[in-house]
């Protein structure tokens, strides 16, 4: 067993050729220490997450909480390298992780509790509720501005952002099928398998994805820019997690997935068409091409099959499906502020200061970032 690591400056070895993961404050870091080691009692970890929770200003921007959970979280995921598959399930880390989870998900709710719609909906209903939702949405479009205004170090630094999930879509959602039943049930594996490339590796939209990365010189390895992302970013993240792996939260990851499908048709044109203005070829914007025409598709089986569906079969899961809708577009309006505030004032949406911060080597764009000379 290891003694106590300094407070924030330890730095968790990812393996050859990895940049190492920096721990953000004192959770995290006394974390990713333990992690290094085989399996043994760890109780104390739960008891300063408490502290942490009671001291943060903002559970949803708060860098230690969040590093924290995502950390146990990509257990669940593709794990770290080195780690001891016993830590997945340690008790010690369970608790860990319900404190944060709890704390992320009041933090949600409260984010949310005035987008809720004021009546209950019928089950019937739920389409056309869920429609109601995000024609409601107000949150600002980082897809128009991309589209119009966006450098190629803006798409670069959104490319990054997102990349903590995008190289894994689909998977957090995909925790539900085995939660559902009948027409819903088919509805999700019919959308999931589209993102899974039905069946072919390179169609799979992690994959086009990380196409879409090497196009504009970014590294397309899973997490490498961890580092670089900030915490509101994580949380955006995380919440896909926590709402796909707790059964408890069904609802609501049908409703997050939904709310996603039947918002991105749109959006995913302005980014390819953005893409293409600044020069890129069919490889680079072809990830935003097949959302195009997979989610118009999607959003009709998303609101009718898979959500109406749930609905009808679970009546009691109507408020969680539309609480994980409006969860959803909240947490990317939030993201979208960051960027686009960010850009505003001519900086960078990055963590400042980050080890590794350059994206890669070659030119510095306007904002800092760093993208592969062509």
């Amino acid at each position: 067993m290891l003694s106590s690591p300094p407070p924030t400056a330890f730095a968790f070895d990812r393996g050859e050729d990895e940049t190492p993961l920096l721990a953000r404050g004192p959770l995290s870091a006394q974390l990713l220490w333990v992690l290094g080691e085989e399996p043994y009692p760890v109780p104390q970890l739960a008891d300063q997450a408490r502290a942490l929770v009671e001291s943060s200003g903002d559970v949803l921007t708060d860098e230690d909480l969040q590093l924290t959970l995502l950390v146990l979280h990509e257990l669940h995921h593709q794990g770290w390298p080195r780690v001891a598959g016993h830590w997945e399930w340690h008790p010690d880390l369970v608790a860990l992780a319900g404190v944060l989870e709890d704390a992320t998900e009041s933090a949600l709710r409260a984010l949310v509790a005035d987008r809720l719609p004021a009546a209950p909906a019928d089950p019937a209903d739920l389409p056309e509720a869920l429609w109601a939702v995000t024609r409601a949405d107000d949150g600002p479009s980082l897809s128009r501005y991309l589209a119009r205004h966006g450098t190629r170090e803006n798409y670069a630094e959104m490319l990054v952002q997102r990349s903590i999930y995008h190289l894994k879509e689909a998977d957090p959602h995909t925790w539900a099928i085995p939660r559902l039943t009948g027409r819903a049930k088919a509805a999700l594996v019919e959308i999931q398998a589209d993102e899974y490339g039905g069946g072919r590796f390179e169609w799979m939209h992690s994959q086009l994805y990380a196409d879409t990365m090497r196009g504009l010189g970014l590294d397309d390895r899973y997490g490498r820019y961890l580092d670089d992302v900030p915490a509101v970013t994580l949380a955006w993240a995380n919440t896909m997690t926590l709402l796909g792996l707790h059964r408890r939260l069904l609802g609501a990851a049908v409703g997050h997935l939904s709310a996603l499908e039947m918002t991105s048709s749109l959006p995913m044109r302005r980014y390819g068409n953005g893409l293409r203005r600044l020069g890129f070829d069919e490889a680079t914007t072809r990830f935003y091409d097949e959302h195009v025409e997979a989610d118009a598709v999607h959003e009709q089986i998303a609101a009718h099959d898979l959500a109406g569906q749930l609905a009808l079969q679970r009546p009691d899961l109507v408020p969680d499906i539309l609480f994980g809708a409006v969860v959803a577009l909240a947490m990317d309006a939030l993201v979208a502020t960051h960027l686009l505030t960010s850009w505003e004032r001519g900086e960078s949406s990055l963590r400042p200061g980050a080890e590794g911060a350059a994206l890669a080597t070659g030119a510095t764009g306007s904002a800092g970032v760093r993208v592969l000379a062509d």
